[in-house]
């Protein structure tokens, strides 16, 4: 356990001294920060706000030579970061661009579905409501086709007879209706059919 606290206090006191102060040529300071990295334009500094890149043309000669600042390598340096950035937010754009286009598509796609389906249950409503409009033709067409109401007749009343069926007149009106039904009936289905494909 005293291991772990010297090796803690031992860290400590060496970031401690490694931890300086730096002022730019404009008066900025950065105090108690420690150089994480020297890069050929600057250096990046860690302080407690946070990590920053100072610039050398931002620091004093001094400090400028004591990190071997060569004006030279700073430019070059700069400039193919400058590219590297440019290559890099290119490929960013058309990662985007790639990715608005693969969306624009996929949402093409699921409205086309969605429009398929929305279709398709209409199709099936409809279909079942012609179903509904054939049973309940049919049905009439049965009751149309039966023998009027029986009563008794003839001289003793033993005779049973038949009076005549109002709705046998509406026979031709409803076959003809059934048939306009079914024939719709007929195309809904084949159409439904198409988008079950």
């Amino acid at each position: 356990m005293s291991t772990k606290v010297l090796a803690l206090l031992i860290l400590f006191f060496t970031s401690a001294v490694f931890a300086e102060d730096f002022k730019t040529v404009n008066g900025k300071e950065y105090k108690d920060a420690t150089v994480t990295r020297v890069e050929p334009d600057g250096i990046v500094v860690k302080t407690n706000s946070g990590v920053t890149k100072v610039y050398f043309v931002e620091l004093p000669k001094d400090v400028q030579e004591r990190f071997h600042y060569d004006s030279e390598k700073a430019a070059s340096y700069s400039a193919e970061q400058a590219a590297n950035y440019t290559a890099y937010q290119k490929q960013q754009d058309e990662t985007q661009r790639q990715q608005q286009a693969a969306d624009a598509k996929n949402k093409a796609v699921l409205e086309q579905q969605q429009g398929a389906s929305n279709h398709a249950q209409a199709l099936q409503a409809r279909y079942n409501e012609l179903q509904k409009q054939e049973d309940d033709l049919l049905f009439q067409i049965g009751q149309a086709k039966q023998p009027g109401p029986t009563y008794r007749g003839g001289k003793n009343g033993r005779t049973l007879l038949h009076q005549p069926n109002p709705q046998k007149s509406q026979l031709p009106v409803l076959q003809s209706h059934l048939s306009d039904v079914r024939h719709e009936k007929a195309e809904v289905r084949k159409q439904l059919e198409k988008t079950q494909r």
